[in-house]
């Protein structure tokens, strides 16, 4: 248990420092004042102060803020409201007196830093384990992968047009698969040959079938190959995430597919209690994983334009780009108080189904 509270404060941490820092680092690089640099949530634990901003601790680790100079008129208009009732007065140093661009860069680097981070534990990962390669290692009988054409030894090199580069793109395609007929393209020899199936239906199992089997065959990642691979991982992770949204949009996913921190943190303890079988080396890279594709989920789910997130201050500043003059703090201000209030009923209701999951 202690191990599992330990190892979920990191990850979080890591993820949620990686990504206030990019804001962090690219606002001062503009020179756009930050007021309070917070890591975590809630009462504060500790803080100091280092030149213009205020460094916090607080106590809940599932969230974060990079509080920039000007930016709560952008939330709340009254904001800029002083105790005598007079509109405060901002430097050129406020996020909202920067120019259009350095905004758009400082709000897009704390989903950037988040896929930094990603790709080195990728490249940590790739160097320490290799990579599964898309190879055919058999093919099921009574399944359209065994009349397709396909062989034993075959690489998996396009699906329906999407490039196939490790061996887990072809099961997040099986998986997914709703009995769409899929296109797939393949070396044979050397020789480029396409196939098409139609996914085989299991009612024992629940879902369609291709009938390939592999995900053993690896490869020693070295070099170049290292950037290479590493990049791959970090595309499957994103193609992960963006697909699992689209599932979950269009209803194919339950809502036991959501997890909030409690459902991390029982992921986290569940691999762990398998990894630690193995060793500390086992135990840090699977953390290192977990720790990955979460850093990814949160640069993707940033990216979403949707109120009160990265992605939907982007849109404010994208629509400035193009009419020359920002929008209105007012109407912006609504529009991220409505989102506010949205996410927090989203997060009291994945909450409930986490907690749900224990009973």
């Amino acid at each position: 248990m202690l191990a599992t509270i330990i190892w979920f404060i990191i990850i979080l941490s890591v993820i949620v420092i990686s990504h206030e820092f990019g804001h962090f680092i690219i606002a001062r690089a503009n020179g756009i004042r930050v007021n309070e640099f917070d890591v975590g949530m809630g009462p504060t634990l500790f803080s100091f102060t280092k030149g213009e901003t205020k460094f916090a601790l607080k106590l809940l680790p599932i969230g974060g803020a990079c509080i920039f100079d000007g930016m709560a008129e952008l939330e709340d208009p009254k904001a800029s409201e002083g105790e005598d009732g007079e509109n405060k007065e901002y430097d050129e140093h406020a996020f909202k007196n920067a120019n259009v661009w350095s905004r758009i860069a400082t709000v897009l680097a704390g989903p950037f830093f988040n896929f930094i981070i990603a790709m080195i534990f990728a490249m940590i990962i790739v160097n320490q384990c290799g990579t599964d390669l898309p190879t055919v290692q058999g093919l099921t009988e009574g399944r359209p992968a065994i009349d397709s054409g396909l062989s034993v030894g075959d690489t998996i090199v396009r699906i329906n047009g999407e490039k196939i580069h490790v061996w887990r793109d072809i099961t997040l395609i099986s998986i997914l698969n709703d009995g769409e007929p899929l296109t797939i393209e393949y070396l044979h020899d050397g020789e480029t040959k396409t196939t098409s199936l139609v996914p085989l239906y299991s009612e024992e199992e629940g879902r369609f079938f291709i009938g390939i089997e592999g995900g053993t065959d690896f490869m020693d990642c070295k070099g170049l190959n290292l950037f290479k691979y590493s990049w791959y991982e970090l595309v499957f992770n994103f193609r992960n995430t963006l697909k699992s949204l689209k599932q979950l949009v269009i209803g194919k996913l339950s809502r036991d597919a959501v997890s909030g921190p409690l459902g991390v943190a029982q992921v986290v303890g569940e691999s762990y209690d398998v990894a630690k079988d193995y060793g500390a080396r086992s135990v840090i890279l699977t953390m290192m994983n977990i720790a990955m594709l979460l850093s990814v989920n949160l640069g993707v789910i940033n990216l979403l334009p949707l109120p009160a997130i990265d992605g939907g201050r982007l849109v404010f500043l994208l629509i400035e780009l193009v009419r020359g003059k920002p929008v209105p703090a007012k109407y912006e201000g609504i529009v991220h108080l409505v989102g506010f209030v949205l996410l927090f009923i989203l997060m009291i209701v994945v909450l409930f189904n986490d907690i749900t999951k224990f009973f």
